[in-house]
């Protein structure tokens, strides 16, 4: 239409601050509608809306609706044609929610069925096992051994895993896991749907919490991978990509353990790692859609990178009333608004930190933890 601004998209998510930031920085305006609604949230986004919802089933699809309507007035009032949509966490479970916004916006990512193929136990177990990719099956009887994890379907983030006994029977929306050894790996990638070209590994850790303990704690940028098993990565990824025709930004979670490995999940939309990544990484999401790669492969010392980067969550201690007093470092993200209280364990906020290697980095990022540590135990 004549007169309307280009380069605006709506973003959305239990947490939409990452995507808003990475919309910045490739050049667009974003629009964002999530469960928190933090202070950088509203300062990146052109307008937000925030509506409620929880980890396990995502946002509630009615209010989410509403939100992504008014939103939608909201941008052709300031001129703004939305390109269309981009999703973050909080679907996993509710495809069908992603479906009903489908139906009224462009959704510029993978389909819901898509995402649906992904996060069923039993078609990813399918795929992979047809790709010839080491992935530990799920198991819906009782756990034979006591070497067996329980997690909930259609979840992300680590915070629904647990170790069960041997004999437990998995709980209705779960199912069981074999535990494999190895060091947690991510891979971020970009697809067009049929090739991938992964932008960089990244080695990650837990924060365990007492009813949590595969809690994800943060990750590091690049992880330390033989180039004899990063290939066999690379072509896993590739595999997954052609089988379920993965397109944009997605991650895939691998076990380490040596030259041993296995995929544990695909997450097929930008994930926790998006913070570390250039700032092209949401233009080359767009473009994927297009058929679209980026001209030539990333390595580890690529300058389009830049330094090496890590990123974390930082729990809260205990429950914290975040006033506007509060003094914000420049280098944390997902800020509360003032007003809001944080409850014991609860995110308070991200951090990241960067460094001349991987070391140095994680290094920084103790250091931030640490001071942060401080300003909290001085929050009301």
């Amino acid at each position: 239409m004549a007169g309307r601004k280009p380069g605006a998209v709506m973003v959305v998510g239990l947490s939409a601050r990452a995507l808003a930031m990475a919309a910045r920085r490739a050049g667009l305006v974003p629009f964002a509608v999530d469960l928190f609604a933090d202070a950088d949230t509203r300062a990146l986004a052109a307008a937000y809306r925030q509506v409620p919802g929880d980890g396990a089933g995502g946002l509630e699809p009615d209010a989410l609706a509403g939100a992504a309507e008014s939103l939608a007035r909201a941008a052709h009032e300031a001129g703004h044609a939305l390109a269309g949509l981009i999703y973050a966490n909080g679907f996993e479970a509710a495809p069908a929610t992603l479906a009903c916004l489908g139906r009224q916006w462009t959704l510029l990512g993978n389909s819901p069925e898509t995402l649906a193929k992904l996060k069923n136990p039993r078609v990813f177990a399918a795929l992979c096992r047809n790709a010839g990719i080491p992935h530990p099956p799920p198991r819906f009887a009782p756990a034979p051994d006591a070497q067996w994890l329980e997690k909930r379907i259609g979840a992300a983030g680590g915070g629904h895993i647990r170790v069960v006994p041997a004999g437990t029977r998995p709980r209705p929306g779960h199912y069981l896991q074999r535990r494999w050894p190895g060091r947690p790996v991510s891979a971020l990638f970009v697809a067009n749907g049929h090739a991938a070209m992964p932008l960089f590994f990244s080695a990650q850790w837990p924060d365990p919490a007492p009813e949590a303990p595969f809690r994800y704690g943060g990750a590091v940028r690049p992880a330390a991978i033989a180039p004899r098993v990063a290939a066999r990565l690379e072509a896993a990824i590739a595999a997954i990509t052609a089988a379920a025709g993965l397109v944009g930004l997605n991650s895939a979670d691998f076990l380490l353990d040596g030259e041993d490995w296995a995929l544990l999940e695909i997450n097929p939309r930008p994930g926790a790692t998006l913070d570390l990544a250039p700032r092209e990484a949401l233009a080359w999401h767009l473009a994927s859609l297009r058929g679209q790669l980026p001209a030539r492969h990333l390595t580890p010392g690529d300058s389009t990178l830049g330094r090496a980067g890590a990123a974390a969550i930082f729990y809260a201690p205990r429950r914290i009333s975040v006033d506007a007093a509060f003094s914000w470092p420049d280098w944390t993200m997902d800020r509360p608004a003032p007003g809001t209280e944080i409850a014991a364990g609860a995110p308070f906020c991200s951090l990241r930190a960067q460094g001349h290697s991987a070391e140095a980095a994680l290094a920084r990022l103790g250091q931030r933890m640490k001071r942060l540590a401080t300003r909290a135990e001085k929050a009301p």
